[in-house]
């Protein structure tokens, strides 16, 4: 049996203002409360400054990132539906490309789960306010080279020095 929960109204008890007027005031309290309501206004009102093209070209590319975070989401979740599980065929041959498709199919996930954290470092820049600023040497980072690759967090330089250095290390 189900119980039935008491849905009674508790009344609050009434709070009385309680208001002193000093001799020395000059204001009333009417005075008062709108001064401070005037003051607050001013604190929330918000100077609204004109985007530069950066700014603009910013916006732009966190637009494209949260798009693309969507999609690849998406694509995700239609992917863990479909992926194949562990079968057995007869055949050795058809067991082995079964395998390998599997293989292959989970890696290209490894890949854009690798890509999504990626995207979500990038929206979290823009919203701290150092998107396109070059991790290793602090430069900004141009804006073609953001809008080729939105994740990227080093300007061309540092990336081509970088990768000089791995090619280096490789040999």
């Amino acid at each position: 049996m189900k119980k039935k929960l008491s849905t009674k109204k508790v009344k609050k008890p009434k709070v009385e203002k309680i208001t002193t007027k000093s001799p020395t005031s000059k204001k009333t309290t009417n005075q008062k409360q709108k001064t401070k309501l005037q003051i607050s206004k001013k604190q929330n009102s918000k100077i609204v400054k004109p985007l530069t093209l950066r700014e603009k070209k910013i916006q732009g590319i966190k637009k494209r990132l949260i798009s693309q975070k969507e999609a690849l989401l998406s694509e995700a979740e239609e992917a863990l539906n479909e992926l194949p599980g562990q079968t057995t065929f007869p055949d050795l041959g058809d067991q082995a490309s079964a395998e390998t498709d599997r293989n292959f199919m989970l890696r290209l996930r490894g890949r854009e789960q690798r890509l999504l954290k990626k995207i979500e470092n990038a929206l979290d820049r823009i919203e701290q306010g150092i998107f396109g600023i070059c991790e290793k040497c602090g430069e900004v980072i141009d804006l073609r080279r953001l809008d080729a690759r939105p994740v990227t967090t080093m300007c061309i330089d540092c990336k081509t020095q970088q990768e000089e250095e791995e090619k280096l290390k490789e040999l």
